[in-house]
């Protein structure tokens, strides 16, 4: 789980920044789009691309 904890003189927006950060490298919201039901075109090529690219780094 995504956790931001606010440093003593640290702003909401800098706050915000690295709660976004962190989601992003958790991979959380692409997780979330790859379960949904519909998957637009560009992100089906994207993630193909990506899996093909992870097949020929391992063999």
């Amino acid at each position: 789980m995504t956790q931001v904890v606010l440093g003593e003189n640290e702003g909401i927006d800098s706050a915000l920044r690295r709660f976004k950060r962190q989601v992003s490298k958790a991979g959380i919201l692409a997780d979330v789009k790859y379960r949904r039901n519909f998957e637009t075109l560009l992100e089906k090529r994207k993630r193909k691309a990506v899996a093909a690219r992870r097949k020929k780094r391992f063999r």
